[in-house]
């Protein structure tokens, strides 16, 4: 069992051969990447594939949500958001790639996923935006394989409905930083 805390959750990794913190921000850990490029929150090793987990918890999802603006100036500010989340998606797999790439770790098929707090609606629009761009699970004609063989973006809700062999939860703010408020 593999156990790994990111961005206020915590995953639990039953089946898995590796699964660590892959954005690692502290230079003495051996996660630590130096390169001047994003990763994805998550990466983990099964036997037959790699999963890029990528986590981001809003406090107001409603400020990419394009469908429910009331005027104009609303609808350009949500899908201004919405466009830069999508990119900024699609960067964090890209960079997370060419990072396993110059590792020697795309020997197996990888799958990519985003928890997102948004509702169902909104994360089924990301998802379709993100396999358009990424191209998942097709390849060019010159290519020797695909970047990815799927991607999903799903709420945590349901990452535990589809991943139950690998649960998933919230961490209580205080309890992953006890230290937190104290002068």
């Amino acid at each position: 069992m593999k156990i790994v805390a990111a961005d206020g959750f915590e995953f639990r990794f039953s089946d898995a051969i590796d699964a660590y913190v892959f954005d690692e921000k502290d230079r003495n850990k051996p996660t630590f990447h130096g390169a001047p490029m994003k990763g994805v929150d998550i990466v983990a090793e099964f036997d037959d594939a790699y999963i890029y987990v990528e986590i981001k918890d809003y406090d107001d999802p409603s400020a990419y949500d394009v469908a429910r603006a009331l005027n104009d100036d609303e609808r350009k500010d949500r899908l201004d958001s919405f466009k830069w989340l999508k990119g900024y998606l699609k960067y964090k797999f890209r960079d997370s790639h060419l990072y396993r790439y110059a590792e020697g770790k795309v020997d197996k098929p990888v799958h990519y996923i985003c928890v997102l707090t948004f509702d169902n609606a909104l994360n089924s629009r990301m998802l379709n935006e993100l396999k358009r761009e990424l191209p998942i699970g097709q390849k060019p004609e010159r290519w020797k394989k695909a970047l990815a063989k799927s991607c999903q973006v799903v709420t945590l809700d349901k990452w535990n409905e589809v991943f139950p062999k690998w649960p998933a939860r919230r961490l209580d703010p205080v309890a992953a930083n006890p230290l937190e408020g104290i002068t």
